[in-house]
């Protein structure tokens, strides 16, 4: 039991809620406090409406049932009409606010999606990596889709419903004491039954939310398996897998709505027995003119208090009814905004770094001078503690030196590593999978950061460059290759987006790309969609290359960039990455020894250690590990 309070605790999310609300008034004060006039007016004139029935009855109708209905005549048409301009301010006001809160609640999804998207861009690889990529979509779908219904609905209904009830018991009080006694004493055992099955109610709706959001995530990976799905026969896995989060999520649903759906007919009928209890009471008092104590002071229950009491209760029961269905809503609203605020929170990638790159010319002395045109020429900009700075040319000279790793402190994944690339030299990594080749790229651009030893970047340690600016001097290719929906100019372009459509297309020449592009039904105009689904792995591989290429940066990290791609291919891309690695530093992860052959060194790793090294006819004069490699007496894993 005790455990169950404790979970009930932590769904609660303490805060979020006042959090939402504050984010909602830092964007919307004025709307806000237009649309709070406006339900105040709307629950205010529904009661009063209650007031003028009384006087109706008590003022009118007695009276004409005893003197003919002309001596009541005109203040039966000054009712009339009050009552009818107060039914119009609230007609007008309810209008004006629920238009208003349209707005409210789209342009706050608006601005919780722009704020979600700034922040995940600003996150470290490591969050994408740990978290499910499903999972982080229903928070921009399924979560934004809850706090949509409590930011449209369920807050202002439930706002406008607590002020009817306030303005009901004042109204109540001033005319009787005795049946608001009643009326409060039901309304107590509606709050217990509200509490008891609603509470249930959205325990499981917060539950099915995160549900939801599993089952999402499952169906993503799935989508994007498909392939491997099918061709390893895992249909039925798939499905049974699929089945327990379905099932999940149907127990949770159910749960909820099963709470939900008994609320409203259990408070309906207790709404019901005050209706009977109120009029017995009231025709008793009214019978009998038993003392009558009230706000307005002292009198006997008329006919009219009594139908003013019976509409009133009947008000009450709804409107509490109203908001006992709208609590799970607001309690799965609160939860996805939980959850949106979460990843808003989450740690952004720290970059301590003030070492800029900069477009700069060379003196006839050979001095650097930076300038703000745009030059072939770069340098990484160093402030000095005076104030003043030193330029440093980028010429892509990297070195690791004594450096230890782990994506997590329990497991070390590198140990000890040292090495070193000069410009324009061509470094290899092999080994099994697992040994660490991936990883040292992560570090040279900073996807992670060290646990020990250091990173040079000509001669500067790479924690103190800016990140974004040491990658714009990295191009990568990468092994799984990502297009995105656009044309192939445009993937293309994606390397340096000021790139123009010469410079795309030099570059798609440089990979051998040109070719299968113009032979493609729009040339480099073709659009691509579903990850380039259209073209072949090769091709997709290639507009990879020439977007590389296009960035034009004096470090190219390839990790198993021609994995993918058939012999014939291959001799074309290694042709094209011939040229493209001329004059840069190099590094290149392969599992084919023939693409590695002419790299200046060549490190064979093992669980993170580097065990050979050197160049290819010297590990092959050495016969270690690599010569097994490259003869087949043993492989890669």
């Amino acid at each position: 039991m005790a455990d169950k309070k404790k979970s009930l605790k932590k769904q609660a999310h303490p805060g979020t809620g006042k959090r939402l609300l504050s984010y909602i008034f830092s964007h919307y004060k004025a709307s806000l406090l237009l649309v709070f006039i406006c339900i105040i007016i709307t629950a205010v004139s529904s009661v009063i409406a209650n007031v003028f029935m009384k006087q109706i009855i008590d003022d009118c109708i007695t009276p004409a049932l005893k003197n003919g209905f002309p001596s009541v005549w005109d203040k039966f048409i000054r009712i009339i009409l009050t009552m009818m301009i107060i039914y119009l301010f609230g007609v007008v006001a309810n209008f004006i606010y629920t238009r208003k809160m349209a707005n409210v609640t789209q342009g706050t999804l608006m601005n919780l999606r722009n704020d979600m998207f700034e922040k995940m861009q600003t996150l470290p690889i490591k969050y994408f990596d740990t978290h499910p990529h499903g999972d982080i979509m229903s928070t921009y779908t399924n979560d934004t889709d809850a706090i949509r219904q409590v930011i449209g609905q369920s807050g202002p209904m439930v706002f406008q419903s607590a002020l009817s009830i306030i303005s009901v018991f004042i109204m109540m009080l001033s005319y009787s004491v005795w049946l608001t006694i009643i009326v409060v004493a039901v309304v107590f055992l509606m709050v217990k039954i509200i509490g008891d099955l609603g509470g249930k109610s959205s325990k499981y709706m917060i539950a099915q939310q995160k549900s939801l959001a599993r089952e999402e995530g499952f169906i993503e990976e799935i989508m994007s398996g498909q392939k491997v799905v099918k061709v390893f026969n895992h249909e039925a896995r798939a499905e049974e897998d699929f089945d327990q989060l379905n099932e999940k999520l149907f127990s949770d649903s159910e749960k909820a709505n099963r709470f939900g759906n008994i609320l409203m007919p259990t408070l309906g009928n207790v709404g019901n027995l005050m209706y009977v209890v109120i009029a017995f009471i009231g025709v008793m008092l009214a019978h009998y003119e038993i003392f009558n104590l009230s706000l307005s002071g002292n009198g006997k229950i008329t006919v009219g208090i009594v139908i003013v009491f019976l509409s009133s209760a009947r008000q009450l029961s709804q409107t509490v009814g109203q908001v006992s269905m709208q609590i799970p809503l607001i309690a799965m609203g609160i939860a996805g905004a939980a959850r949106v605020f979460d990843l808003m929170d989450q740690e952004p990638e720290v970059d301590e770094g003030l070492v800029r790159l900069v477009n700069v010319t060379k003196k006839a002395d050979g001095s650097l001078s930076p300038t703000e045109k745009k030059t072939d020429l770069w340098a990484w900009k160093v402030p000095n503690q005076d104030g003043s700075f030193t330029l440093t040319e980028l010429k892509g000279d990297i070195r690791m030196q004594d450096v230890d790793f782990g994506y997590n402190e329990d497991k070390i994944v590198l140990h000890d590593v040292t090495l070193y690339a000069k410009p324009g030299q061509k470094i290899a990594f092999v080994g099994a999978t697992g040994a660490g080749k991936t990883t040292i790229t992560n570090l040279i651009n900073r996807f992670y950061d060290v646990a020990d030893g250091k990173i040079r970047y000509d001669g500067i340690n790479i924690n103190k460059i800016k990140k974004s600016d040491l990658r714009r001097s990295l191009g990568i290719v990468l092994q799984e290759v990502n297009l995105f929906t656009g044309t192939v100019m445009e993937n293309i372009r994606y390397g340096r987006l000021d790139a123009t459509d010469e410079e795309c297309i030099a570059a798609a020449k440089l990979a051998n790309a040109d070719d299968f592009i113009t032979r493609l039904p729009d040339g480099y105009d073709t659009m691509l969609t579903a990850n380039g689904s259209s073209l072949s792995q090769g091709q997709r591989q290639l507009i990879s290359i020439a977007r590389a290429a296009v960035a034009d940066p004096p470090v190219m990290i390839l990790d198993e960039a021609t994995s993918s791609i058939d012999t014939r291919t291959e001799a074309l891309v290694s042709e094209g990455m011939d040229n493209l690695m001329e004059g840069r530093t190099v590094f290149v992860i392969a599992h084919r020894l023939s693409t590695v052959r002419n790299s200046k060194a060549i490190m064979v790793l093992d669980h993170g250690n580097i065990i050979e090294r050197g160049d290819h006819d010297s590990l092959i004069a050495d016969k270690g590990i690599y010569y097994q490699l490259y003869t087949g007496a043993f492989e890669l894993d």
